[in-house]
């Protein structure tokens, strides 16, 4: 059965993800789809009609988020049983735009489930999550007894889950004993462990900059001095660094090691060995954000297995690679400081849910989550392919072109370049879309017109049509 022609002509105005969309709702209505028939399997229509998986991967998920296909571990994409004949509308017709704010972006976002088009968050898209390999780990935490429970947990966390993190790290050249990892409810209490344990009010720390947004009124409420150094594609602007050294006691730096939030950079090997140079020389603490590694295909320079677990402090966690509400991290560090963060753990929530760490260890030991997690990758490289396409077809200025990981940080030609991006987030509210402007990852929140953009979010024709008619594009 072909009920689908694709027409490639970008004049149409609809991309190809759309033009799937349309036609498979057009079948379900005309019965050439009937209730509890199954779809061609992505690879399979994507290779029928000459078109990427992503395109019809994207097409599918739209389809089944509208409730017109249901999507079943194992068995691919189904019309349901009782399909509905009038799709669901993408976005409720009494729908109202937030408004915007950095306490909504930074907190209100995250129960917000009412902007259709989510641009920019920070996590993945739920379809492309391990459903079938979470729901397995799920019962078989849930046939664990009771007694095994009962308690609090241990402070430093699910031991066989520790020894995970502490094997895997020991892969990428990190060589740790188990009293050297402590699990945290997420890496963001982890980075306020660290802040709370090793870092006094009126202490001078340097960020990047742009860094990531959630860290910032972390080191606001410590009582820091925070100064910016500047990100660029290759790494941190190490000059500057040098000469903020050489002005103060700087006492520690926090970096994004790799696929940085939010421009999506990853530190060359040559500016990772001299950034640690200037640490050892300059006596400060790298606090080393590291939880995106999961999302890099190949190899990239790790901080803390390049000096050791004493100058280096690691964070890491599971949310971009499992689950963002699997809200697991942890900290790696000299054993003596890992006990100090013990301690600031306990005194600020006692132990960290066990069950959820069961859980994240069940997911791991399964064996399948390194294909899983080359799938999202595969799938991450398409979407940079598309936006970057999408960007410069509009005029935007791309900030660099990392081809993995979860964003890319570019901005407007024309009139919003001088404007600023918060009021194009403002305007953009009220069609439904949800921009993450790139002042809130700046200290002092210049509106310098960048924006963060989540590849597997940006690819909606609606978010385009709103670039086009809200004159962010070169040829307005």
């Amino acid at each position: 059965m072909r009920f689908f022609e694709p027409v490639r002509d970008r004049t149409v105005g609809e991309t190809l993800s759309d033009q799937v969309v349309a036609a498979i709702e057009l079948a379900i209505r005309q019965q050439q789809l009937r209730p509890g028939m199954q779809v061609p399997s992505v690879r399979q229509f994507a290779r029928t009609h000459a078109v990427s998986t992503f395109t019809v991967s994207a097409a599918y998920s739209r389809l089944v988020a509208r409730g017109l296909l249901v999507a079943r571990p194992g068995s691919g994409y189904r019309v349901p049983s009782s399909a509905r004949q009038a799709p669901v509308p993408e976005r409720a017709p009494d729908w109202e735009p937030p408004r915007l704010g950095a306490a909504w972006l930074l907190a209100d976002v995250f129960a917000d489930h009412s902007i259709p088009i989510k641009s920019g968050c920070g996590w993945l898209p739920p379809e492309w999550l391990n459903e079938a390999g979470l729901q397995q780990s799920i019962r078989q935490v849930s046939r664990t007894p009771v007694t095994q429970l009962g308690g609090y947990g241990h402070p430093y966390g699910y031991h066989p889950l520790r020894e995970y993190v502490r094997q895997a790290l020991g892969q990428h050249g990190l060589q740790l004993d188990i009293r050297q990892v402590l699990l945290t409810h997420g890496a963001t209490q982890a980075l306020d462990i660290v802040i709370r344990t090793l870092l006094r009010p009126g202490d001078t720390i340097a960020v990047e900059i742009p860094c990531y947004a959630n860290l910032l009124p972390a080191l606001k409420l410590a009582g820091l001095v925070v100064r910016g150094v500047a990100r660029n594609e290759d790494g941190i602007d190490l000059y500057a660094l040098e000469a903020l050294a050489q002005e103060g006691d700087v006492k520690a730096l926090f970096v994004n090691t790799a696929l940085q939030n939010p421009t999506g950079t990853t530190l060359s090997m040559s500016n990772a060995f001299r950034l640690l140079q200037l640490a050892e020389r300059f006596d400060f603490y790298i606090i080393e954000d590291d939880v995106s590694r999961a999302l890099l295909p190949g190899l990239g320079p790790m901080l803390a297995a390049m000096s050791g677990a004493g100058r280096v402090v690691y964070v890491s966690g599971f949310s971009k690679s499992i689950m963002p509400s699997m809200r697991v991290g942890y900290v790696a560090a000299d054993a003596a400081l890992t006990q100090e963060f013990a301690k600031t753990k306990m005194a600020l929530g006692l132990t960290t849910p066990e069950m959820m760490e069961r859980t994240v260890y069940q997911v791991l030991r399964q064996g399948k989550h390194q294909l899983h997690l080359q799938r999202v990758q595969d799938k991450l490289r398409q979407a940079h392919e598309e936006l970057a396409g999408l960007l410069d077809e509009h005029g935007f200025e791309v900030f660099a072109r990392p081809q993995a990981g979860l964003f890319l940080w570019a901005r407007p030609a024309g009139k919003w370049r001088e404007r600023g991006s918060r009021q194009l987030a403002e305007l953009a509210l009220k069609d439904g879309i949800w921009l993450a402007p790139g002042s809130y990852f700046y200290p002092d929140q210049p509106d310098t017109g960048w924006i963060r953009f989540n590849v597997a979010y940006s690819l909606s024709p609606a978010l385009w049509a709103f670039m086009r008619k809200a004159g962010a594009c070169s040829e307005n």
